[in-house]
């Protein structure tokens, strides 16, 4: 008997400690199982991270290439400027012999300075026989509304292209192109558009598109007018704009810091400096080399303007009016002094839907292709001829 009840209670004693093993093994299995939980939402966590820093470093790599080729293409344009300005010093230096060294006395000084006032004053040397202003707005033809609120739409300027070039927004790099107008009418959004990626990003929306370049603005440091290769997809040539302090051109429009337009003359810039806060200045530009040639600052005053445009040397600003949807043009400069704001501050715009963020004549077909409110819109000017006062 007392054997039995030794065994009874060993096999108990054993049963109990059994019993403590397995939970003790179970505990332990949990532990190691939630330890395991936690690293895979750790690693799960540092994979998400990994991802989102490996995205991040593409896209810094690739904003850096553009940077890297923008400043490439900048300074093989600067050398080239370069070595032209020494080829024309040093024949000029062969044409010229050493001056002998004088004394300039104040009279010559001042016989100088009036020389140069005289020669600011002086008459434009006309490129063309362009004598052409506006005497109405005939039509409006809305051709479709496509993109944001503001952009720009025109025709190649040039002669022979009826490519259409659509520059969406005021701070982008992509430029649609449509190998005609019907493409463009007839097109679901930007469906039938061959997508041209510049190498930096355009400023407001004065671009032009002239004889298969595109010349748009890039602001960075400095203003900067850059001439773009339609056919070759490359920067052809790019200038630091010479003016400094420069101002949005239009009251009712920020984004466009300058804006660039093409007559029968050719390559114009439109635009303001805070010297001269209060009006409208314009330039003549060479289309091939982006120098300056000549400068003038207009009586157009930039409050409550929207746009402009230029037509044989004039210049137009376009006004938003006190009703609603209607615009005129109020203020015209002419450099040959040939234009007066009576004859022909009394053009007024036909009712639309907003402002005009941009307003480009094409001199071959005497069209406006106006942006208003993300409508593309074709206005027909009908013309008279200057007389000279």
């Amino acid at each position: 008997m007392r054997v039995l009840v030794v065994l009874v209670t060993l096999a108990c004693f054993a049963s109990a400690q059994h019993q403590a093993l397995i939970d003790y093994l179970e505990r332990r299995l949990q532990t190691i199982e939630d330890r395991i939980s936690l690293w895979h939402e750790q690693t799960a966590r540092y994979a998400s991270e990994l991802r989102e820093l490996k995205q991040q470093m593409v896209s810094q790599l690739e904003s850096l290439d553009k940077e890297k080729e923008f400043l490439r293409v900048t300074l093989d344009g600067v050398g080239t400027r370069v070595d032209r300005v020494e080829r024309e010093l040093d024949y000029l230096e062969t044409q010229n012999g050493a001056q002998p060294c004088v004394d300039i006395d104040d009279k010559l000084i001042e016989q100088q300075v009036m020389l140069v006032k005289e020669k600011q004053k002086a008459k434009y040397s006309k490129l063309s026989d362009c004598s052409d202003m506006i005497s109405s707005i005939k039509a409006m033809k809305i051709l479709k509304r496509v993109g944001g609120p503001k952009g720009m739409w025109t025709k190649d300027t040039g002669r022979g292209s009826g490519k259409v070039y659509i520059f969406n927004g005021t701070d982008e790099d992509t430029i649609h192109e449509f190998a005609s107008v019907q493409d463009f009418a007839r097109s679901q959004g930007m469906s039938l558009a061959k997508n041209l990626k510049l190498p930096s990003t355009w400023k407001g929306t004065g671009h032009v598109v002239f004889n298969n370049y595109a010349y748009y603005i890039n602001q960075a440091e400095e203003m900067m007018v850059v001439k773009y290769d339609m056919k070759n997809s490359s920067v052809t040539d790019s200038a630091v704009f010479p003016v400094q302090d420069h101002l949005p051109v239009y009251g009712l429009t920020p984004e466009t810091v300058m804006d660039l337009a093409v007559d029968e003359e050719g390559l114009w810039a439109i635009y303001a400096t805070r010297q001269n806060e209060r009006y409208i200045s314009m330039a003549k530009m060479d289309a091939n080399t982006l120098d300056i040639e000549q400068m003038w600052d207009s009586n157009c005053p930039r409050e409550n303007a929207e746009a402009a445009f230029i037509i044989c040397g004039t210049l137009y600003v376009v006004y938003n009016t006190k009703q609603p949807g209607r615009s005129r043009i109020q203020c015209v400069f002419d450099i040959n002094d040939m234009v007066t704001n009576e004859e022909a501050s009394l053009v007024y715009f036909p009712k639309r839907y907003g402002a005009h963020s941009s307003l480009k004549y094409n001199p071959q077909e005497q069209l406006l292709y106006a942006w208003d409110d993300g409508y593309q819109i074709l206005y027909k000017l009908v013309m008279k001829k200057k007389l000279e006062i």
